[in-house]
């Protein structure tokens, strides 16, 4: 009997002038272990889409956490944060009570007109304890990520806790996000290293497991961690995602993730109205969408 529970192919959506490849939440699956969002970034040039920033917005009750392949991202915050990250670096923003954060193409780009952006976007939910902690920004360097091999196979972890391995990335809940690349085609077994729920993405290339071959921009969803014992393809780049589940259910509207609907409809309110902190010098910002703007607490 197979042991995927769930294909999940990645799914167009338009964030304004941007088009990213959605993969988490899934009607059948809302999340993974603490991850409720996963976004796939391009690949795509300026030349392709004049305008790729993200203007400030808010978020409640999550980390973010981007990890990039190809390209640069300028990010703001309203707690005082100016960093650019660069591909194999991580940024890590939590959120809790609130905060508001811009994601613009670096000026020097942008007067060059020449820039491939390529990467992931994702939400972690932070524990119920934690979902009104003081917002805080991380930014990780390539090189404070545990990275090695097994055989000519090359792991990173990227955040939280596996193989005995520890990332520098300051999560706040038990989880795991490690990079998978092989040149050739060769058996992984992993599963006994891994906890709680997993899901596979394939980035490119392509595995094998049971009998079926898997394709890029699919993600896999394990019915247990054992999910993770497969074949791997020629020049194949994965990532696993997955960790401990909550025991409440977290809710997600807009950009705001919470076990409590009420404080997403505080959250909602509070942007309307504008009383979110300012990013320092920064004067536009995406307007709550228009929809109900309140959702019945449970």
């Amino acid at each position: 009997m197979s042991n995927i529970q769930l294909i999940i192919e990645e799914r167009s959506v338009s964030i304004g002038n941007f088009m990213v490849g959605r993969l988490l939440p899934f009607r059948e699956k809302r999340s993974v272990g603490p991850f409720v969002f996963i976004d796939h970034m391009g690949p795509i040039t300026l030349k392709e889409a004049k305008n790729l920033d993200v203007a400030p917005h808010p978020h409640i009750g999550l980390s973010t956490l981007t990890y990039l392949f190809e390209g640069a991202i300028m990010h703001r915050d309203s707690i005082g944060t100016e960093v650019e990250i660069r591909p194999g670096a991580v940024n890590w923003m939590t959120a809790g009570k609130g905060i508001v954060h811009s994601e613009r193409i670096p000026d020097r780009y942008k007067a060059a007109n020449e820039m491939t952006l390529h990467g992931l976007q994702i939400w972690v939910a932070l524990p119920k304890k934690l979902e009104q902690m003081n917002p805080s920004f991380v930014h990780i360097d390539e090189d404070q990520l545990p990275s090695w091999k097994l055989g000519d196979v090359h792991f990173r972890l990227i955040a939280g806790e596996a193989f005995g391995k520890k990332s520098s990335v300051p999560v706040y809940s038990q989880l795991f996000m490690i990079e998978i690349k092989a040149k050739h085609r060769q058996k992984i077994n992993i599963g006994n290293q891994l906890y709680g729920e997993s899901c596979l993405y394939i980035l490119e290339g392509n595995i094998f497991s049971e009998g079926h071959r898997y394709n890029p921009k699919e993600i896999l969803i394990a019915k247990d961690t054992q999910l993770c014992e497969f074949e791997i393809d020629d020049n194949t780049t994965i990532f696993i995602f997955g960790g401990q589940p909550f025991a409440e259910q977290r809710f997600i509207d807009w950009n705001f993730v919470s076990s409590d609907k009420q404080l997403i409809n505080q959250a909602k309110k509070n942007w309307k109205e504008q009383t979110f902190p300012k990013i320092e010098g920064e004067t536009e910002f995406i307007p709550l969408p228009e929809y109900p703007l309140n959702i019945k607490p449970k």
